[in-house]
């Protein structure tokens, strides 16, 4: 059974458990490094920082047992939010937590009068790049913040996969 908890500085301990396990896990996949978040980064305040700092927080359960992470960051001045922090355990998929993360980020975004999300992904990540595209984002020319990511956005007029 699939389950999103949206959480705050409060859970803290579950982020920080969710977030190093992606960090170890696909290190390719993200900015931000384990080393980053470990040793003297490993700190309770810093955790409860960056949970206080990003206003969308969710953790996704498969069957009781943490299986992914995202955020969804404020509206921008573009008028989107940015889904940042997105990772779901190997074994969980391809059995829809991705989606379930995405989804319930885009109806958060609605929810707080965003135009559409948006995300940067590493131009070698096909594997989260094709879920991004069944979950409806649109590969755009937009340059990235890294130079190795792409942005890709899903207008909230978009319902489905895009062409």
């Amino acid at each position: 059974m699939l389950e999103l908890r949206r959480i705050d500085s409060d859970d803290w301990q579950l982020w920080r458990q969710v977030r190093l396990a992606a960090l170890t896990e696909a290190p390719y996949a993200f900015g931000s490094t384990l080393g980053g978040w470990t040793g003297d980064g490993d700190a309770e305040a810093r955790w409860r920082q960056r949970l206080d700092a990003v206003p969308l927080n969710l953790v996704a359960f498969v069957d009781e047992r943490a299986a992914g992470q995202a955020s969804g960051t404020a509206v921008g001045s573009d008028g989107r939010v940015e889904v940042i922090s997105m990772w779901v355990a190997p074994s969980c998929r391809g059995h829809g937590v991705g989606v379930a993360l995405l989804d319930a980020i885009g109806a958060w975004a609605r929810d707080q009068g965003a135009s559409a999300v948006a995300l940067a992904v590493k131009q070698t990540n096909e594997h989260a790049i094709r879920l991004y595209q069944r979950a409806g984002f649109r590969r755009t020319t937009e340059p990235a913040d890294d130079p190795d990511e792409k942005v890709m956005v899903k207008p909230f007029d978009v319902v489905g996969p895009a062409p």
